[in-house]
């Protein structure tokens, strides 16, 4: 069994020598119906809210993005966590 999301994303955020690297996540985009990647740098992490991250879009606007619709993790284009292949 994988890792889940959350600890994942902590240890992309604290770890130094693991979070090394370029990281994007790939959400599933209700809107388009596929997967999206964005950069880990259009992330921000709420403090009072562990089920949810917010994502920066193009025009700056915040959305907030449940844990569960991030389907992808990479780091330097390489696929490092699937949530597909988790079960």
């Amino acid at each position: 069994m994988m890792i889940p999301i959350n600890e994942l994303l902590s240890r992309i955020r604290w770890d130094k020598k693991f979070g090394h690297g370029s990281f994007e996540i790939g959400y599933y985009d209700r809107l388009l119906d596929r997967i999206r990647r964005i950069p880990f740098s259009k992330i921000v992490f709420d403090q009072e809210d562990g089920s949810t991250i917010q994502i920066i879009d193009r025009d700056g606007v915040i959305h907030r993005l449940p844990l569960h619709r991030i389907y992808q993790v990479f780091r330097d284009n390489v696929l490092l966590w699937d949530r597909k292949r988790e079960k």
